[in-house]
């Protein structure tokens, strides 16, 4: 069923054209990535969605009673409504029965009774429990704040819980794993999964691309190109796309070089030339003087010095009220490290990078910093410039002229034009940029510093692929050291060497791997705990019940005798269901014991198969608890 089509749409801002003619359909059930440079247009085309802008040319066509929602990128609210009366957005008896509920629940009001009633007249318990659970896994707490006293990562979560709560025909989704930490993005990818979503998405997590959607539209240079695929699939296809399109360039640029020798012959040659070969020169030029690739970012700066001294935390705590961040953590720096840094929002990842520049001070121990350590803070703040500030004179003020890696000076212009900032737009005022090229200017002001020593708090929020990529390679060749706040586990993977993870209560554990593997352990950690709790079940029920056994009063003999009741005699069919029992079960144990070995030998690396013999042992553990269970229950 077709939801949304969009017949030779095209758009452009004064000389500047940002698609032309493009084409797409959205049908129910699709699950689609818009991805494409920031710059480009990919806001552009949710805005028309939206009815907010008007194609220049082509049309939308909408199906009709299908509801939509946006999640912007900053989200839109009546500023003077609470959160529960944000999230909860019907008019209806069942959606006010809520309201009152939880709010009487956060609240801890004692007089439920008739708050209790009506949830139960109405039969709102089963969306009571969809709204909880959204809450919950968002953290979205003080339902009776104002929207407008609410941070923007709060803003974005509210907005995200409302559009899942509405659940639309079709969702439009502006980057929703910004402000979320991993746990809140690994709960969206699966309920995403899990339901009968319609989905239009532009994000820069690939992990999340790559998990949830099945189809990508790239933007490029002006069309639109669709791949039936994931994220995989959309990187093999567009690499063929790209040599493809080069080698048709280069064959063109040779017909070009001979039909212009043709053109230039004298005026007697020109008299007599067809107009059919003048016509095709014309075309053939056009496609001679294209670009094979859009200029990309080009990331080479000067690196500081570093000295044999680094950093070093020593005994380091920090509180705030009764809430314990970091709890005496110690760790001296190596040249060269990478590390990662995650866990649950709150749990004091930002505070500890304050700290180590000396933009807060710990309660306890200190930090040393090397003589010859320079900090580079890219912030989750972003670029803070003044209204009326254009982008040559955002980095001129730093400095005229930059050292580069090689040994060689850049000026500001040429600089920004590494940057993809080309002269032309080098003019124009910052406040007309996009917030992805924001980021990525805010990014050449950090390195135009030249430090030793990179700090970047989500670097990878609103950043587009293309220049994710690019930061990539940069940090692999990074010399000094990095410490990387970051949600986006595909970058996390591929950048850190080992991981720091804020478990909460100020403890910090220092993990040697990347994040995926830190995941694979913890679930790992997870089963064998269940698994524990299982052979106790299946073979240690006597000492169970030893242990469980209450402590009684001394009786006498007689008395225990006559409150003994006589032992049942075990059926035939009971018996022999309990001898299949304690086959299966050993059965199950070994086959376990063989998955266990699979996952912890190291042999397998391959991420689908891991997942795959995951999910098996999960299986097998939770076949054997239902056998263990039902053996104890035949033996009482």
């Amino acid at each position: 069923m077709n939801y949304i089509s969009a017949e030779n749409i095209s758009k452009s801002y004064g000389d500047k054209d940002l698609f032309k003619n493009i084409s797409f359909g959205l049908n129910r059930g699709d699950k689609v990535a818009l991805v494409a440079k920031n710059g480009t247009g990919k806001t552009t085309i949710l805005n028309i969605l939206k009815g907010v802008e008007i194609p220049d040319e082509g049309k939308i066509s909408f199906r009709k009673e299908i509801s939509i929602e946006f999640l912007d990128q900053e989200p839109a609210f009546n500023e003077e409504l609470t959160v529960i009366d944000t999230l909860l957005t019907a008019k209806n008896k069942m959606t006010e029965a809520i309201k009152k509920y939880e709010l009487a629940i956060a609240n801890n009001e004692e007089d439920l009774e008739l708050v209790l009633m009506e949830m139960s007249d109405l039969n709102a318990w089963e969306y009571e429990n969809k709204v909880q659970e959204v809450l919950s896994r968002l953290q979205i707490k003080h339902l009776d704040q104002q929207v407008k006293t609410l941070s923007g990562g709060q803003r974005k979560r509210l907005a995200l819980a409302r559009i899942i709560l509405n659940k639309p025909d079709i969702m439009v989704l502006d980057e929703p794993t910004n402000h979320l930490d991993i746990e809140m993005i690994e709960w969206l990818e699966n309920y995403l999964l899990s339901g009968d979503f319609t989905l239009l998405l532009v994000t820069h997590d690939r992990y999340f691309l790559d998990t949830v959607c099945s189809t990508v539209f790239e933007l490029d240079n002006k069309q639109l190109y669709i791949y039936k695929g994931n994220f995989e699939y959309y990187l093999e296809k567009k690499s063929e796309r790209v040599a493809a399109e080069a080698s048709e360039i280069d064959k063109n640029r040779n017909i070009y070089r001979r039909e212009l020798e043709w053109v230039r012959k004298s005026p007697r040659a020109r008299g007599v030339k067809q107009k059919a070969r003048t016509d095709a020169f014309y075309e053939v030029e056009e496609k001679a003087k294209q670009k094979k690739q859009d200029a990309g970012v080009e990331l080479s700066v000067k690196m500081n010095r570093m000295g044999s001294k680094i950093l070093e935390i020593i005994k380091i705590s920090k509180s705030y009220d009764d809430k314990k961040l970091i709890n005496s953590f110690t760790y001296t720096f190596k040249k060269a490290e990478k590390i990662g840094i995650t866990g649950a929002n709150g749990t004091g990842k930002t505070t500890l990078l304050n700290i180590i520049q000396g933009l807060e001070s710990s309660d306890t121990g200190k930090i040393q910093v090397g003589d010859t350590i320079i900090f580079g803070y890219y912030s989750q703040r972003g670029l803070n410039f003044k209204e009326g500030k254009r982008i040559l004179e955002v980095v001129s003020d730093i400095a005229d002229f930059i050292p580069l890696a090689d040994g060689t000076t850049l000026t500001a212009s040429k600089l920004l034009t590494r940057f993809n900032f080309p002269p032309a737009v080098q003019y124009q005022y910052v406040s007309t940029l996009s917030g992805g090229e924001k980021r990525r200017l805010y990014l050449l002001t950090v390195l135009m510093k030249n430090p030793n020593f990179l700090i970047l708090d989500e670097p990878t929020n609103d950043l587009d692929i293309v220049t994710l990529q690019t930061l990539e390679d940069f940090l692999n060749d990074f010399a000094g050291c990095v410490l990387i706040v970051s949600h986006d586990r595909y970058f996390m993977d591929k950048m850190i060497d080992h991981l720091f993870i804020f478990e909460g209560e100020g403890e910090i554990r220092d993990y040697p791997g990347t994040y995926s593997e830190y995941r694979e352990w913890k679930e790992l950690q997870k089963q064998k705990e269940k698994l524990a709790i299982s052979k106790q079940l299946a073979g240690g029920s006597e000492q169970i019940t030893e242990k469980a056994k209450p402590v009684e009063e001394p009786v006498k003999t007689e008395s225990k005798k006559q409150a003994e009741p006589e032992k049942k005699k075990v059926s035939f069919k009971v018996a022999r269901e309990i001898e299949e029992l304690e086959k299966e079960i050993a059965e199950l144990e070994l086959k376990r014991t063989e998955l266990e070995n699979a996952l912890s030998s190291g042999t397998t690396t391959d991420h689908v198969e891991l997942q795959k013999l995951g999910e098996e042992l999960a299986a097998v553990i939770k076949l054997n608890d239902q056998k263990s269970f039902r053996w104890l229950e035949l033996q009482g």
